[in-house]
């Protein structure tokens, strides 16, 4: 529950800022391609965080790609740090839960056969996507996130602080 409901006000968060940068109400996005100093050690830390929070079921790319916008860098340079992260992070993490035993087989299958395309339809539709509709198109899915989990959390307490009936 407190995970969810954690997440979700983050997400939100997130989500409100990237809104107040595409809407330019504060600085958001910009041409770097890298950073360096305090800000570099600040990404690569919440870039961290996201990858240990992916392991919980929380996607990566959206607010990867919030965190590097929001620090000035050009969108663009977000997809390999994204695909750089997942490539580190994937192998780690699956070893873990395959000691554990506890991934499904059939959809780890599924996703690997159907992530083949995927990668290559999302290659070339991101690629001719114009940024904005890009930028537009993760507030969507960071708030529509946001949202789920908020509502998962207050699910898991009703559940969870429902008097019982004597």
């Amino acid at each position: 529950m407190r995970r969810y409901l954690g997440m979700g006000v983050a997400l939100l968060v997130a989500a409100v800022l990237f809104l107040a940068a595409n809407l330019h109400w504060m600085p958001g996005g910009g041409e770097a391609l890298g950073l360096s100093g305090g800000p570099l050690v600040f990404a690569i830390c919440v870039n961290c965080i996201l990858g240990a929070l992916m392991t919980l079921g929380v996607g990566l790319y959206a607010p990867c790609l919030i965190l590097v916008s929001l620090l000035g860098m050009s969108p663009l340079a977000a997809f390999p740090i994204m695909m750089g992260s997942c490539a580190l992070l994937m192998p780690v993490a699956g070893v873990r839960f395959m000691k554990a035993d506890r991934y499904n087989l059939r959809a780890s299958i599924g996703l690997s056969i159907g992530g083949v395309p995927g990668v290559l339809i999302a290659a070339y539709l991101v690629k001719s996507l114009p940024l904005v509709w890009l930028r537009w198109l993760v507030v969507v899915v960071v708030a529509y996130t946001a949202v789920a989990m908020l509502g998962s959390a207050s699910r898991s307490k009703a559940h969870v602080w429902a008097p019982s009936e004597s």
